[in-house]
């Protein structure tokens, strides 16, 4: 086969929900065949075609894991490409549509992900149907985070996820808010008339007590804010913002007041069911809404459904039980987490079911597998408790942090400062710029949303972008609040900060002295913020090769920010870092890979898996390798780092650029070294 480009439809990783259907098919333009597209839309909003088998299998191959792929493949084409598709993780079922029914059945045999072939194109709509009424509710990903509070696996991704929706239930509403998610859904949907005129419905009928009404319906509710929450896709949370703070506010005012055990019969992937089984007795987050029943039988029930031939072969039956006692709960504040029956806020009639809140987090207890519950077939039992978000071990470290979002009004800033520390720049940029509008021309807070966005264009290299924002900042301020000496103070920081990446080491080095004049000045000489001045200027003399006096300046940050942050706060991580740069450039190594080490293992606690500072650590630790002439092991770490800022940054960013010549230098050397 020749080489496979890349899909130019642009939407590759854009779906909001899991599922997407794609048609294979030569005569897709026929009059029976655009019929047909038109009710399997009605199943499944995203529909897309193609009589190029290539095309298909790109566009296969380049969507997003967290989605799953249902390929009808029609006629002789279809019985030649279904093979290397079937290959793929993203494909989840296939089904053949075709007039020679006995041929394409040779065909089937060693695929089984092929689960039926039909000649006639109504009976192969009815079971794409009953099938995926079946496996949405089952098949969909809960969204499971590990969290082992004994190492350094308590990932930032898992302390960011807890503050995301702590910051989406806080937010303040505002007049645009309703118009923006309706307008988001009519794009997401406007293939689909069914579709729109239950957004219409919502539009008109929905109001905060009907949240979980709208919710439990098959409708893009439901669909969209599963797949956000799976994937933490932030750009549509935060259009959901009001419909999850809603269903927050239900299950917390109707909150089971006694202990229940609760159960759940679920799909789950192989690789998930590996990950659990070596996590018994650490605690795991779910991020999407857990839906349970307090009658096991209809668990047991839902299992046995699972087991059926259109099942994917990557996922496993398993049954969920959950002991869950709210009298953990010591405060009000501790229950933002809550669970609750939702027979009367659903209307359905059944008291059995019971509604978790998003990130509820729980403690796994065991894993035992069953034979008693499905013929012939080994079922998983995982048995958890629920534990109150202040339970866990992280509590400490995530008030930390927590303290750095916390603002009068939780609203856009706060989402943007939150997207912001989670690396994700262009996003920050975003609502920030959003944020703007809230505000009078002259207003004093719009100094503030300027500095954030000086801090978000720096991040991404945009180096003149981000002093023209400052530079608003600090004119606001100086005219408006001449004596606030923390503010201007912080913006003449900033604005070092990017003249130095600019190369003017004599501008930044005067515009840190001038912050720290002014702390001085107001006899506050141990404030937090002057670790920062220190740290920076402790950089310039880094650059000028003045080492010595690097490392004094680096321990004066670092000394005062001790007396201000917790042992695994973040923002010391930074200072590790420099210290140990100046000990790699000393030739002291083992000094440097310590300091290093430090920085890396707080990074890990505290930030995103992909935050470019992990990346940065990584580098500075494969540079230390490299120069001890362990060249495998600076390799593999350089390649850590670029797999990071993949994701992460632009490849025109100076860092990523900055990453591949240094990847190119060492492996020129390596081979250098083999001739030798």
């Amino acid at each position: 086969m020749t080489s496979r480009k890349r899909p130019t439809t642009g939407d590759d990783d854009n779906n909001l929900e899991t599922y997407r259907i794609f048609c294979l098919d030569t005569s897709v333009s026929s009059k029976e065949n655009l019929m047909a597209q038109k009710q399997l839309r009605r199943i499944i909003c995203q529909l897309q075609t193609t009589i190029d088998p290539e095309e298909s299998i790109g566009r296969v191959c380049y969507t997003c894991q967290d989605n799953l792929i249902i390929l009808i493949a029609t006629g002789h084409v279809g019985s030649i490409m279904v093979p290397e598709i079937q290959k793929l993780q993203q494909s989840s079922s296939i089904f053949m549509y075709c007039f020679n029914k006995e041929v394409t059945e040779r065909c089937k045999q060693p695929l089984n992900k092929v689960k039926a072939i039909y000649s006639k194109i109504d009976e192969l709509i009815n079971v794409v149907r009953m099938d995926q009424k079946h496996r949405s509710r089952v098949e969909e990903s809960l969204g499971i985070e590990i969290l082992d509070q004994t190492s350094a696996d308590l990932k930032g991704q898992f302390l960011h996820s807890q503050m995301l929706v702590d910051t989406l239930i806080q937010m303040k509403p505002n007049k645009h808010d309703k118009h923006n998610f309706i307008e988001l859904c009519k794009n997401e949907y406007k293939n689909s008339r069914s579709a729109l005129n239950l957004i219409k419905e919502f539009d008109v009928e929905y109001r905060p007590v009907k949240a979980i009404w709208w919710y439990m319906r098959d409708s893009f509710v439901y669909h969209m804010l599963n797949k956000a929450l799976s994937v933490q896709n932030v750009d549509v949370l935060f259009p959901f913002h009001t419909i999850i703070k809603d269903i927050f506010e239900q299950l917390r005012v109707h909150q089971c007041k006694e202990r229940i055990q609760v159960y759940r019969g679920q799909m789950l992937s192989r690789f998930d069911l590996k990950k659990l089984r070596k996590s018994t007795g650490k605690f795991i987050s779910i991020k999407s809404f857990l839906l349970t029943t307090l009658d096991r039988r209809i668990a047991l029930r839902l299992i046995k459904c699972s087991i059926r031939p259109t099942t994917s072969d990557d996922l496993v039956p398993v049954l969920f039980e959950i002991d869950a006692d709210p009298h953990i709960i010591q405060t009000m504040i501790d229950n933002n987490r809550p669970f609750a029956k939702i027979s009367k806020l659903n209307d359905n009639g059944d008291e059995r079911e019971v509604m978790f809140m998003v990130s509820s987090t729980f403690k796994l207890i065991e894993i035992v597998d069953s034979d008693s519950l499905a013929r012939d077939k080994i079922i998983p039992i995982i048995r958890m408790t629920w534990c109150s978000n202040y339970e866990n071990d992280y509590k400490q470290l995530y008030d930390h942090i927590k303290n750095e979002y916390e603002r009068e009004e939780t609203n856009l800033l706060s989402l943007g400062q939150l997207v912001y520390r989670m690396g994700k720049f262009d996003l920050a940029e975003k609502y920030y710029c959003q944020s703007l509008r809230e505000f009078p021309s002259n207003d004093i807070c719009r100094s503030a949303i300027y500095h954030n966005l000086g801090m978000a264009t720096n991040s991404k290299g945009e180096y003149d972008t981000s002093l023209e924002w400052y530079s608003k900042s600090i004119g606001l301020l100086v005219t408006s609040r001449p004596s606030d000496h923390v503010r201007i103070g912080i913006t003449y920081n900033s604005m070092g900060n990017v003249y130095r990446n600019k190369g003017d080491r004599i501008l930044a080095l005067e515009l840190y002295n001038r912050a720290i004049s002014l702390f001085k000045h107001a006899d506050d000489q141990n404030h937090p913020y002057v670790a920062s001045f220190y740290n920076n200027i402790g950089i310039i003399y880094y650059e000028e090769k003045k080492y010595l006096q690097a490392l004094d300046f680096y321990e004066k940050s670092l000394n005062i920010k001790k007396k201000h942050l917790a042992a695994d706060h973040p923002f010391l991580s930074g200072s590790y870092d420099n210290i140990g740069i100046v000990h790699r450039y000393l030739g002291q190594y083992d000094f440097a890979l310590k300091y290093y080490n430090r920085s890396l293992e707080i990074r890990l606690k505290s930030l995103p898996d992909q935050h470019p500072d992990i990346a940065m650590t990584y580098m500075n630790i494969a540079v230390v390798y490299g120069e001890k002439d362990d060249f495998e092991q600076a390799l593999v770490l350089f390649h850590k780092a670029l797999k990071i800022y993949k994701v992460s940054l632009t490849f025109s960013h100076p860092d990523v650029i900055n990453l591949k010549d240094a990847i190119r230098r060492l492996e020129n050397k390596m081979k250098r070294t083999e001739t030798i």
